[in-house]
């Protein structure tokens, strides 16, 4: 599985579309690296471009965006309402998928350690790359933006950079270089040109004035359309949901007889969030994102488009993932599809005619059962992803640990649910290779029996992951799936031996 990794630096210019096609090009000049996005503000008078692809290609691609930005842009003749430091103002990794944070803490040292030494730019390391605890948030980093750091490098020990000289960049400035998860970069505008009112709202909201946990937020004036607009960084939309931030900003607004009248997305949105907003405005019950169409179809496209090597290749690295409880969807999928070739090399010949029906009922129960349990393949990886995604959350304060608490039992129970799932729906292929291996064509009753064996595997595998888990669930829901997955495992065995016992006695016969 691939080590993949975004990064989302921010550039000091958001006025002169060919400085940012300039860096762009450069960014995107190694096809192995996906462009995703890039955002311009001429108020901010800035830019964001968000890119993805492995971790040493992706460090690579950063460092030719920051040296074009260092060449392009002059800090001293930068004028924007967003905060900046630098010409390349701050150069986060975020993991995708499998890969860890960590990692993407080595790749930031790495590259800042490179910037200072190649391009001579003061540089400092922030949120989960942060030398100190002083440096973790970024507002800290850049306090006093470039004219203030400027004064300072040299004669305040508190500033000195992590890599670099201890002298601000004449044209260039400095750059913060991080680690971080994914973010929201989520804006509100207001229907007032009271810049007050904008900075107001936002210390009533942000978590560092005694507002909401996980929000960032600054209040700035859009000189250009005559408005303002509260500006922010929403770092957990799972810990803070955006319709909670959005709707304490409306009660502020309303306290000020200020109208909404807009918001807005910059860069990219993880998909749950905008969900999470539909769910509540929409007051949904009893709704699953696989309701979601295009959720489905990305889940079969992503496991189809695999190949058979892939998946082994896959299944063979460092990767906890795709693990025991796919490889067991796998193999039910495997006994389900060579139960559906018994039944098609019985259908359609006269001399098996009286079981014609029961072969095209068969028929079409597997091929129902290989869907089923190839999407479980992927299915399981996405849940253990999960859980280990609950169990990176940050433990810094009460409610932060019994948050964390919370999203462990609910991915403990995902994950146990889904192979539960793969062993009962392993019973069913089950099913159906005893029905082949009784009534279908004798010359591929060997089939049946390699199917009777692939399922049991694939059942017995996933009761395992099913009781790997059980230990992080409540006591009750334990209970119940350790006599669900008991039922399953008696179930198997039973169909297991009727099934070999039939295909010897056939093969006997022939």
């Amino acid at each position: 599985m691939s080590e993949l990794v975004e990064c989302v630096p921010n550039f000091s210019e958001g006025r002169d579309l060919s400085v940012v096609r300039a860096i762009v090009a450069e960014i995107s000049s190694d096809r192995s690296v996906r462009l995703l996005d890039q955002e311009m503000n001429a108020d901010h008078n800035r830019c964001v471009i968000t890119f993805v692809g492995e971790a040493e290609p992706v460090v690579e691609a950063a460092l030719r965006g920051v040296r074009k930005a260092t060449e392009l842009i002059d800090l001293r003749r930068h004028r924007g309402e967003h905060p900046r430091m630098g010409a390349t103002d701050v150069l986060p990794f975020v993991p995708v998928g499998s890969t860890r944070l960590e990692r993407c803490v080595e790749l930031a040292r790495t590259a800042g350690a490179r910037i200072a030494t190649e391009l001579q730019i003061p540089v400092y390391l922030y949120e989960a790359a942060a030398t100190r605890p002083s440096r973790q948030n970024l507002a800290d980093v850049r306090r006093g933006e470039f004219e203030g750091l400027a004064r300072e490098l040299g004669t305040n020990p508190d500033r000195a950079p992590d890599f670099g000289p201890p002298r601000i960049h004449p044209s260039a400035g400095a750059i913060a270089v991080g680690a971080r998860m994914p973010l929201l970069a989520f804006n509100v505008n207001l229907g007032t040109k009271d810049v007050e009112i904008a900075k107001k709202i936002a210390k009533a909201i942000r978590y560092q004035t005694g507002g909401l946990r996980y929000v960032k937020a600054l209040g700035f004036e859009l000189r250009e359309r005559g408005i303002v607009q509260i500006s922010m960084n929403l770092v957990n939309t799972w810990g803070t949901p955006v319709q909670r931030v959005f709707a304490l900003i409306r009660d502020e607004a309303e306290r000020y007889g200020v109208p909404i009248v807009g918001s807005e997305v910059v860069g990219l949105v993880v998909q749950d969030a905008l969900i999470d907003v539909a769910e509540h405005h929409l007051k949904l019950e009893n709704f699953s994102r696989d309701q979601i169409l295009e959720h489905r179809m990305a889940h079969r496209i992503g496991a189809t488009e695999q190949s058979v090597a892939e998946f082994l290749e896959d299944t063979a690295s460092a990767n906890p993932t795709p693990g025991g409880g796919s490889v067991s969807a796998l193999a039910g999928a495997l006994a389900a599809a060579l139960a559906t070739m018994v039944a098609r090399l019985t259908i359609g010949k006269p001399k098996y005619a009286e079981h014609e029906a029961r072969m095209r009922e068969a028929e079409a129960g597997a091929e129902a059962l290989r869907r089923e349990l190839f999407d479980l393949a992927h299915e399981d990886a996405r849940a253990y992803e999960a859980y280990r995604s609950a169990s990176r959350l940050s433990q810094r304060t009460p409610e932060e640990v019994a948050l964390r608490e919370r999203a462990l039992v609910e991915a403990a129970r995902n994950a146990t649910r889904v192979p539960l799932h793969t062993a009962e729906a392993c019973v069913r292929a089950l099913e159906v290779a005893l029905e082949v291996a009784t009534y279908g064509n004798p010359n591929a009753v060997s089939d049946a029996g390699v199917a009777a064996w692939l399922a049991r595997g694939g059942a017995e595998g996933a009761a395992l992951n099913v009781r790997i888990n059980l230990s992080d669930l409540p006591g009750t829901e334990r209970q119940e799936f350790q006599e669900r997955i008991g039922r399953s495992a008696t179930r198997a065995q039973e169909l297991h031996a009727s099934c070999v016992a039939e295909v010897d006695r056939r093969i006997g016969k022939a």
